[in-house]
């Protein structure tokens, strides 16, 4: 088995794509770590969908505020300019069109877009749909960040989703510890993929049909 990117190189190359002056939401989950990682030239607005506007990189151990936390319950820090507020307008926010991008979990990613990424199964299972309804549908790009793979090598980028949908058609650009991949109207298209794995290793680790790019490049990471 080729060795992909850690979850925080994943997190570390979606945050190279955050543009400059944008509002962002960070999903549950691994998407958080997308905050840790930007670059010291762009200023990035980061949103939560409990009432946060402004969110900064996660505290330092013994830093933590209990008061200021995110819609994953995870501790967060504010950035000078940052607001706290209702969560009826944060979700104004999502619904009216003004959240830039969010980067999202997920269970599974169609070939036309569909995501899946909660899930009405058993214990320690997301228990519902949730704010990802929202972001999916109100967000102007949908960037996911998941393994390539299930733990027991299953496919997540597939041909049609078998878990409950989030959103259908609404996946821009897919960040795995493989590749990236962008959602065309021609399928899956390889922008990206770690040079240790052949074309043809990643197609078989994929659930869809795959195409390479023209000018595909490298994955790399610090």
């Amino acid at each position: 088995m080729t060795d992909g990117l850690t979850r925080e190189q994943v997190a570390w190359r979606i945050a190279q794509d955050m543009v400059d002056g944008s509002f962002v939401n960070l999903g549950i989950g691994q998407p958080e770590l997308v905050a840790n990682f930007l670059p010291e030239d762009r200023e990035i607005i980061f949103h939560s969908e409990n009432g946060i506007l402004g969110m900064g990189p996660e505290p330092a151990p013994g830093e933590e505020d209990e008061e200021l936390i995110n819609a994953g319950k995870k501790p967060i820090t504010l950035l000078p300019g940052g607001a706290i507020f209702h969560h009826a307008d944060s979700f104004a926010m999502i619904r009216g069109g003004h959240i830039d991008a969010c980067v999202l979990g997920a269970f599974q990613v169609a070939e036309n877009g569909d995501l899946a990424n909660w899930s009405t199964g058993g214990s320690g299972m997301v228990p519902a749909v949730g704010g990802a309804m929202d972001l999916a549908v109100g967000a102007k790009r949908v960037l996911v960040m998941t393994d390539h793979c299930t733990k027991t090598g299953e496919p997540k980028l597939v041909e049609k989703c078998s878990y409950p949908l989030t959103g259908t058609g609404v996946v821009n650009t897919v960040y795995t510890d493989l590749a990236v991949i962008d959602v065309t109207r021609e399928g899956f298209l390889v922008r990206e993929r770690v040079d240790s794995l052949s074309f043809e290793e990643l197609q078989n680790r994929t659930g869809a049909r795959l195409t390479l790019a023209n000018d595909w490049r490298p994955l790399t990471a610090f």
